[in-house]
């Protein structure tokens, strides 16, 4: 009886392979045959789903960033616990914030293929500490891109450089969990109204 055919189990090991790929190697480092033999799918079905390396580079990066948005979303009302949940986000899923950070190397400043969709990813989260200033319940001292901007930096880069959190703060467990008490309480004040 010949194999059945599933192109949805496909695409999701195609997927998967991708984002481990291109958090690996970056865009240019990544290659295509990698992806494939990975997800044990032809070559030529990566170009037919998702279209170039570029391409895929971009829905990968996006869904990675659609699921962060809707498992952390941005709560003004709970700094400290969005903090926390968005140390535990990048400590489960390292991948995004390397996938991010190759893109920087990428593109530096050159204008990104879902520029126009990425903003209005990020905007939703501006609007909701725009909403927590209005509001009074943080400071309103700061514009809120720019607080975003300030919080995920403070939360992010202890995952994005972990040997420097190593270095700096030490390794052992009562030691990382310092470092996110400090980074939490950093967080805390620098939205204190």
């Amino acid at each position: 009886m010949p194999a059945v055919r599933d192109p949805e189990a496909t695409k999701a090991r195609i997927f998967d392979a991708a984002i481990a790929e291109f958090a690996r190697h970056g865009i240019a480092g990544a290659r295509i045959d990698r992806i494939a033999a990975t997800a044990k799918a032809n070559k030529q079905l990566i170009y037919a789903y998702f279209g170039n390396k570029a391409e895929l580079f971009t829905q990968v990066l996006g869904t990675c960033m659609v699921d962060l948005a809707a498992s952390v979303p941005v709560d003004p009302d709970d700094i400290e616990g969005w903090v926390d949940r968005l140390l535990d986000y990048h400590a489960t899923h390292p991948e995004l914030l390397r996938l991010l950070f190759w893109e920087g190397v990428e593109y530096g400043t050159a204008e990104l293929p879902d520029e126009a969709q990425r903003q209005e990813h990020y905007a939703r989260k501006v609007a909701a500490l725009a909403d927590g200033q209005a509001r009074g319940v943080i400071t309103d001292a700061i514009p809120p891109g720019d607080l975003l901007f300030l919080l995920v930096a403070l939360a992010n880069w202890t995952a994005v450089v972990p040997q420097m959190g190593r270095i700096l703060a030490g390794a052992q467990d009562p030691d990382r969990d310092r470092l996110r008490a400090s980074i939490k309480e950093a967080a805390r004040r620098l939205v204190a109204p």
